[in-house]
């Protein structure tokens, strides 16, 4: 709540903004449409209406409350973080309604968005990129996308220098290995059959044993699945389907320190 954002002009809101923070979090997990928020559910005083809630949601997105959010919680926490390896990969999202970065994708024969994400070691999300259109490959923008993903871990004081990165050979690209090198991140990529005779295979280091680790984002993007709103894109601005992943990565942080303390 501290870090979004509070209007100091304008009509204040008629309910307490932890409660409508609430639905917008309900709207994360079901998936249900705007329209159908069970608005009276959660709120109790007031007059709200799915539409003063989308407003809310829109506004943090547009501001960037949400990854503000994330930033300072991650800062905040980063000592429950596994950082002895990271892992890197793409993913492809339906979009039902297109908008903005989406693109039809052959293989999964539907328009889609094509996300790269970073997980540490024991598979909790660290970040996103900003999501491309879909008939692009992993590798498209590679060197500023993964700066993106950098970026956002330094800015919650998580120093990329001594870092192992896993990917698999779809990521196999001289560009990306200079800018792990760059930014003094140990490359753990397989190497990719199909690049013979390129020069990325002048780099031989290959770590089988830590490659083996990068099952968690596997497990990482399946429990995203489980958050419905970002199971399937309705959202049309690539910001706010952005800003439910930074939604989702809290809430799944929040568990890993809840689960820890008890122990």
């Amino acid at each position: 709540m501290p870090y979004l954002s509070k209007g100091k002009r304008g009509f204040k809101p008629t309910a307490p903004l932890y409660q409508i923070v609430e639905v917008i979090f309900y709207r994360l997990k079901t998936g249900c449409q705007w329209r159908e928020l069970p608005v009276k559910q959660f709120i109790n005083e007031g007059k709200m209406s799915w539409q003063n809630i989308y407003y809310y949601f829109n506004k943090w997105s547009k501001d960037g409350s949400w990854q503000r959010a994330w930033v300072e919680f991650l800062k905040a926490n980063k000592a429950h973080l596994d950082l002895s390896c990271v892992q890197l990969d793409g993913s492809h999202t339906p979009a039902k309604r297109g908008g903005e970065s989406v693109g039809y994708q052959g293989r999964k024969a539907s328009k889609t968005s094509n996300s790269l994400f970073l997980v540490d070691n024991r598979g909790q999300m660290l970040a996103i990129a900003e999501p491309q259109a879909g008939q692009h490959h992993d590798l498209y923008e590679i060197k500023k996308l993964f700066l993106e993903l950098c970026d956002l871990l330094k800015s919650a004081d998580i120093p990329t220098q001594g870092l192992f990165l896993n990917a698999d050979p779809g990521f196999d690209s001289e560009e990306l290995r200079l800018v792990c090198d760059a930014e003094k991140i140990e490359a753990n990529i397989k190497t990719n059959p199909r690049n013979t005779g390129l020069e990325s295979t002048n780099y031989k280091y290959f770590d089988e044993e830590l490659y083996k680790r990068r099952s968690v984002i596997e497990h990482a993007n399946a429990w995203i699945d489980s958050y419905k709103a970002l199971l399937v894109r309705f959202e049309k601005r690539t910001r706010n389907w952005v800003a439910l992943h930074w939604m989702a990565f809290i809430v799944a942080f929040l568990k890993k320190i809840s689960n820890s303390k008890k122990v």
